[in-house]
């Protein structure tokens, strides 16, 4: 059935080609024979022309239209709706253009430009109407009606913009699995959003041969699953993508410029970049540090020496966040429990570190004194 519909297309094309130039072709070559030089005998000899030519081709050609169907299959509702409105208005942006060119009668702007500026603007229309989907989304809904005040006590609150902003998580913080338990608490709010490209890359990561990364990626992608099914958490997917870039970081930070979303990672160089271009960003790193106990100097804790430390006599414990704690001639208490005294802290873009010394140690310069 494709055949016959890709043939008869062929020939449509061909007597509408056969009408329009053969005329000009007989007056080249000075055929005046009205039997030969007539509408019905030039769209005859184009349709023919162009069956002969459809006999060899019409199998390149429904090959090329499966292949589209099966991208066009593979978009979202939503990304073609959008794509369409948009092309549709640059197109007739490019007919208001194409009147004055019209007018003009000038050989080559009055034929070959209306062309050019129809595929571009229509072109040029797709892909904003592509970038803009939520924008285009937010037109089609209906907006609420305000509910009517029980009391003229209650304040008006109106949500703050940051509320509504997206956040866009990028791979790391898919596969680190915190983000959905900081998600589940409440304090990151708003709309969660996964762009296409990330999801291919965890898919790319859980498809992979080295089996830690099959275990990270696989991971990932159930972690996206749990917060999709998750009631009264809104988590959307964005089907667009930046093919002029290749990078997935770069994309990330180019869709947050887009959508005006905030960018959540746990990636220390991705979190310098945004901070450089000025998108926001939430590192649920540096979440994670600013959440750990505080401790104060002279503080007595009691720790397990797990390892030597970088430096003479140094060991090394940790507490049960994973927070460091280097240990002043605490190599000689190997694989013990010991009690300690806090010294100082520091916070570096890796973590916190705390320095201790043993609190016998501290004891007896008490007693000296």
């Amino acid at each position: 059935m494709k055949k016959k519909i890709i043939s008869l297309v062929f020939i449509l094309i061909g007597g509408s080609i056969g009408a329009t130039f053969l005329p000009v072709f007989w007056e080249i070559i000075s055929v005046h024979n009205q039997l030969i030089n007539n509408i019905f005998t030039n769209i005859l000899i184009g349709a023919l022309i162009f069956y002969i030519i459809s006999l060899p081709s019409v199998k390149y050609v429904e090959q090329g239209v499966q292949k589209l169907e099966e991208f066009i299959s593979r978009l979202s509702l939503m990304y073609l709706i959008a794509g369409s409105i948009g092309t549709i208005i640059g197109l007739l942006l490019a007919w208001l253009i194409n009147m004055s060119l019209y007018s003009l009668n000038w050989p080559i702007v009055s034929t070959v430009m209306p062309i050019v500026v129809s595929i571009l603007l229509a072109y040029m229309g797709f892909r904003v109407g592509t970038s803009r989907q939520p924008e285009i989304r937010a037109l089609f809904q209906s907006k609420p009606k305000p509910e009517v005040e029980e009391s003229s006590q209650i304040l008006e609150r109106n949500a703050d913009d940051n509320f509504r902003k997206y956040k866009i998580l990028d791979t790391s913080v898919i596969i680190d699995g915190r983000i959905y338990d900081i998600v589940m608490t409440g304090f990151l709010e708003g709309t969660i959003l996964i762009p296409n490209f990330v999801l291919h890359e965890l898919q790319h990561i859980a498809d992979s041969s080295d089996s830690l990364k099959r275990v990270r990626g696989r991971r990932g992608l159930d972690i996206l699953n749990a917060l999709q099914k998750e009631e009264g958490l809104q988590v959307e997917n964005y089907d667009g993508d930046f093919n002029e870039i290749e990078e997935v970081d770069a994309k990330l930070v180019k869709l947050a410029k887009v959508l005006d979303g905030i960018v959540v990672t746990n990636d220390y160089n991705l979190n310098k970049v945004c901070e450089f271009q000025n998108v926001p960003v939430l590192n649920i790193n540096e979440l994670a540090n600013a959440v750990k106990p505080v401790v104060i100097p002279g503080e007595n804790m009691v720790v397990t020496i797990v390892k030597a430390g970088t430096e003479r006599t140094q060991g090394v414990a940790y507490l049960d966040d994973g927070t460091m704690i280097v240990v002043e001639e605490g190599q000689h208490y190997m694989n013990k429990t010991i009690e300690v005294v806090v010294t100082s802290a520091l916070q570096t873009a890796a973590g916190r570190m705390i320095f201790a010394k043993l609190a016998n140690g501290q004891k007896k310069l008490n007693e000296k004194e």
